[in-house]
């Protein structure tokens, strides 16, 4: 399942350590890892960013779901990851990129508090233990959401609503005239085509989710395999 996940550390060389655990979780084949960020809070409740890993070759945070966390979070302050990277201040606060809930964003505000310091990673992983204990053996708190979830739940709420206006409207044709329910007919057909249209989408949403997952999964555990066996033919050269 892809996650936004971020992990809450007291400090900086935790932080980092957590996010190298991240990387030797992936190279272990627990996890893929999409984009990583090590953020700190400011004393004045911003967001800085200490460091940036992108496996895609835009090498940017912007238009991310990580990217948009951040700039809810506080905004790139003290931003410290190079002209490359393609940051720009005010960037990262895209809502829509963000993939999860106010209620997401509240809960990790609430953990990050200033002088703390936070991983924050767009992840695959089959199961949560990994990742808990890890990062619990490093005195990290985790806070993660499922993407997709936040994508299904908005679909499901504009579904909902169009069929409460929908439901509103066969009451009013069940006692209106037969001028008024040729005009309500009207209404009810472009809602109910309107649900039809959505729940389609929904599907079709769905479905290329899962397609694009499969894909990254693939991809991302070729990349693991890759480093991973590059370490182990590293350890065999012997020291000079």
């Amino acid at each position: 399942m892809e996650r936004m996940l971020v992990v809450v550390f007291d400090d900086e060389v935790k932080a980092y350590e957590g996010k190298s655990a991240l990387r030797q979780l992936e190279i272990e084949g627990s996890i893929t890892i999409s984009r990583a960020a090590v953020v700190a809070k400011q004393a004045d409740g911003t967001t800085g960013v200490k460091q940036y890993d992108d496996v895609n070759p835009s090498g940017s945070l912007v238009g991310t779901s990580v990217g948009a966390l951040i700039g809810l979070l506080g905004g790139p302050v003290g931003v410290a990851v190079g002209a490359a990277s393609g940051l720009t201040l005010g960037a990262l606060s895209d809502v829509g990129n963000a993939c999860v809930g106010e209620d997401y964003v509240e809960e990790v505000s609430m953990s990050l508090t200033p002088g703390k310091v936070a991983v924050v990673a767009e992840i695959e992983e089959d199961w949560t233990t990994p990742v808990d204990t890890r990062m619990a053996s490093l005195g990290g708190t985790v806070i993660r959401r499922a993407l997709w979830e936040m994508r299904d739940q908005l679909r499901k709420d504009e579904i909902d609503a169009l069929k409460a206006d929908l439901a509103q409207l066969k009451q009013e044709f069940a006692s209106a005239n037969a001028e008024r329910r040729t005009k309500l007919r009207s209404r009810i057909d472009q809602l109910q085509e309107r649900i039809d249209q959505q729940k389609k989408r929904a599907q079709e949403s769905l479905q290329a989710f899962q397609a694009r997952g499969a894909t990254k999964r693939e991809l991302l555990k070729k990349n693991a395999s890759a480093v991973g066996q590059a370490l182990k033919e590293l350890a065999k050269t012997p020291l000079t």
